[in-house]
């Protein structure tokens, strides 16, 4: 059973809450806060030099492998993101094409599926490899190589460049992936989508809040309040997604165990901006007014329904103050953990369907 929660009084309620509870700092408005974290991941913008790999029919279905360069490595060599494509064989005209986003510890090849239903509707849909995933993780399985370079971005001097692995560096690549789709021929500029499970919706709603050339957006349990969780004591099951890398934070800061001032010192060194200006509900305005479907589970400890709620009710706020609130829609999920369900599933299509006429 679904259900979406809302009345005149939670509304306000919500909404008094997160002006209380992300006051710690000005509000910036929604331009600043787009400059501020433009300029906070900003890097020279390198030729794409994109490459295809391979490319195979079968059936309605075409499939490519592509890479292309979207940043410098620590060494000087090119950082090349690795993409898989499944489209339709026969294109006549431009198609819409949707950006499929995968979570901790797995890869582009696990959204396969995802990606054959978009080309079964006459899309293109592109999944690429996170940073430290994949085929970008050195040979390690899972979320291994994940774990050491958050644990390296740790431990980097203060005194150099701060590498940030954790969510945001990913947001730069997905960036250069829609400057890939542009390039291509077969992809209509204007009907581009992004859709992201788990630690992909997190960086759904981080990554297209700025880039205004995402049309439509629908992050898959991923939509939260970093600083509410770590307010109030939830943030163990976050913590866990990546810990080994807390564990090494906790140890270098002295402490037996992961607890709430680890997260803090480690969330604030490598996602700086993520208890303040680049949380979840701050970023989510600057959604506002392109689509948007939300699906939260109200029991995923992930990302607690309370701190999820007043992300929702600040996108609310901005898709209404922007005379578009039919552009939003947002599921709570009665009783579901963090998980993907059917349901979830089979609303993304729908919305897609709707939004990429």
């Amino acid at each position: 059973m679904q259900k979406i929660r809302w009345s005149a009084t939670v509304f306000v309620f919500l909404m008094m809450q997160a002006l209380l509870g992300f006051s710690q700092s000005p509000e910036k408005s929604v331009d600043e806060t787009r400059k501020a974290f433009k300029k906070l991941l900003d890097r020279p913008k390198l030729p794409l030099d994109p490459r295809q790999v391979s490319k195979t029919n079968s059936g309605s279905f075409s499939y490519e492998t592509v890479d292309f360069t979207s940043d410098k490595k620590q060494d000087g060599s090119p950082e090349r993101v690795p993409a898989y494509i499944v489209s339709p064989s026969e294109k006549k005209s431009k198609l819409p094409a949707v950006i499929m986003l995968h979570g901790t510890g797995s890869n582009k090849e696990s959204q396969k599926s995802w990606l054959e239903e978009f080309a079964r509707r006459g899309w293109i849909g592109i999944a690429i490899d996170a940073r430290h995933h994949g085929a970008r993780a050195n040979g390690k399985k899972g979320s291994e190589a994940y774990n050491e370079a958050i644990t390296q971005a740790w431990r980097s001097p203060k005194d150099k460049p701060q590498p940030m692995p954790f969510y945001f560096e990913t947001c730069w690549d997905l960036w250069c992936t829609v400057d890939y789709l542009l390039q291509r021929d077969d992809v209509d500029p204007n009907r581009i989508a992004m859709v992201g499970i788990s630690m992909g919706g997190i960086q759904t709603w981080l990554a297209a809040s700025i880039d205004e050339r995402v049309a439509v957006m629908v992050p898959l349990i991923g939509v939260q309040s970093f600083k509410w969780t770590l307010d109030n004591g939830k943030w163990q099951a976050r913590a866990n997604t990546i810990r080994k890398a807390h564990e090494a934070a906790a140890m270098d800061l002295g402490e037996k165990e992961i607890n709430a001032r680890v997260c803090r010192e480690l969330w604030n060194k490598i996602i700086p901006g993520i208890l303040d200006d680049f949380d979840c509900p701050k970023m989510l305005r600057l959604c506002a007014p392109r689509p948007m479907l939300i699906l939260n589970g109200e029991k995923d400890p992930n990302c607690p329904i309370e701190g999820a709620r007043i992300a929702f009710a600040s996108a609310t706020d901005a898709y209404k103050k922007a005379n578009k609130s039919e552009a939003l829609k947002i599921v709570e999920a009665e009783g579901v953990p963090h998980t993907v369900t059917p349901e979830f599933k089979a609303q993304t299509l729908a919305w897609l369907e709707r939004w990429l006429k």
